[in-house]
């Protein structure tokens, strides 16, 4: 029988400041279940950047660099779900208590101080995506970023790997119903989902999640790109926020001097929609720009759309069938479709207030089906 965890009272903290001889079943669940939070939070965050790019192909880069990290997370979700699944547990996904809200921190408190909002893309939005993406040791020589000194995600998933190997018993047992799809011809190298059996698998799953977020020790790179030279997430994002493209600037390790740096030719900014920061609890907490009408009728479809999505996916990882999982899959993607044209729709359609700014999607979790 599939076992599903209650995970309300975790916190990274709490996890991080076990002992890794401590480590046991409960606590990899535990943090692994974290894990598929952290991956889902992201997404909504980075896809209202990607929606509010107004022409995609006059802006075809940047907008071919958010879609492709988008992509990742999505992977990186389905990988940190796929490990949970094969230590006998089912991720959730539709717990009101745990499901990410906007504006707020990171599932578990991860990256304390730091708080992630809804809002189209702009240099400061990238800047706030980099920040959640952080290693803790920046290869880049970059004064708008300090470095992790723990808490980043980073040291969660070596920490995580750690634990991987501690309890690889746990993964001798039949895995269980896993998502096997495998799109790295498409897409990227790392986009391969496939299913966990051994623990080395899982350990391989976590270093493609961990070096296409922050790079490798000794290298910026993305070494499962969608294309060649491509950054790792946290790069892209400096980039954009900064400007200017990554580049070599010293040899490594010579004393003194960074070996990359933002000095590479312009990162010119997207024209964009101008999305206005989501209101904790959604428009209708803004006395000013409470939505009516159409507005209202479009965001509650939204909300819709997104809250089946995440209960197809949560079932992917219960079904009994492949027949049945594939099911649940073309389910997911068909309202991720949805929310797409609606979310585009929304970043056109201006506030009230007259400041200039527009609606953006809510991604609120609520229990109506569309």
């Amino acid at each position: 029988m599939t076992g599903v965890l209650d995970c309300r009272g975790v916190t990274a903290d709490g996890l991080m400041r076990v002992d890794d001889a401590d480590c046991g079943p409960e606590w990899l669940r535990a943090a692994l279940q974290l894990a598929v939070l952290l991956e889902l939070a992201t997404i909504p965050v980075y896809s209202c950047g990607l929606w509010s790019i107004k022409d995609p192909h006059a802006d075809d880069a940047v907008h071919t660099a958010l879609r492709d990290i988008v992509f990742d997370e999505m992977t990186h979700l389905a990988l940190a779900a796929n490990i949970l699944r094969a230590t006998g547990s089912a991720p959730v996904l539709t717990d009101p208590r745990t499901v990410p809200a906007y504006p707020g921190p990171l599932p578990g408190g991860l990256r304390p101080g730091l708080t992630v909002h809804l809002t189209g893309l702009d240099r400061q939005a990238a800047g706030m995506y980099a920040r959640i993406e952080l290693p803790d040791r920046p290869l880049a020589a970059d004064a708008g970023a300090s470095t992790g000194a723990g808490g980043t995600m980073g040291a969660f998933y070596a920490k995580v790997r750690t634990a991987v190997a501690h309890n690889r018993h746990l993964f001798d047992a039949d895995p269980g119903p896993q998502l096997d799809v495998d799109l790295s011809k498409r897409y990227a190298g790392g986009s391969a989902i496939t299913p966990i059996r051994g623990w080395q698998a899982a350990d391989t799953a976590i270093g493609v999640i961990m070096e296409q977020s922050e790079g490798t020790g000794d290298r910026p790179d993305n070494p499962y790109p969608a294309g060649p030279g491509e950054p790792a997430h946290y790069y892209v994002f400096r980039e954009i926020a900064r400007g200017r493209k990554l580049a070599r600037t010293g040899e490594d390790g010579e004393p003194g001097v960074p070996a990359w740096d933002f000095t590479g030719p312009p990162v010119p900014m997207p024209a964009t929609h101008p999305m206005g920061r989501v209101p904790g609890g959604g428009w209708a907490n803004d006395p000013v720009n409470r939505p009516t009408g159409g507005v209202e009728v479009v965001l509650d479809d939204f909300n819709a759309h997104y809250s089946s999505m995440l209960r197809a996916l949560e079932s992917v990882w219960r079904a009994t069938s492949k027949a049945a999982q594939y099911a649940e899959l073309s389910n997911a993607i068909r309202s991720m479709g949805h929310m797409r044209a609606l979310a585009r729709v929304l970043v056109r359609i201006p506030l009230p207030d007259g400041q200039g700014a527009t609606y953006g999607p809510e991604f609120r979790y609520v229990d109506r089906e569309p």
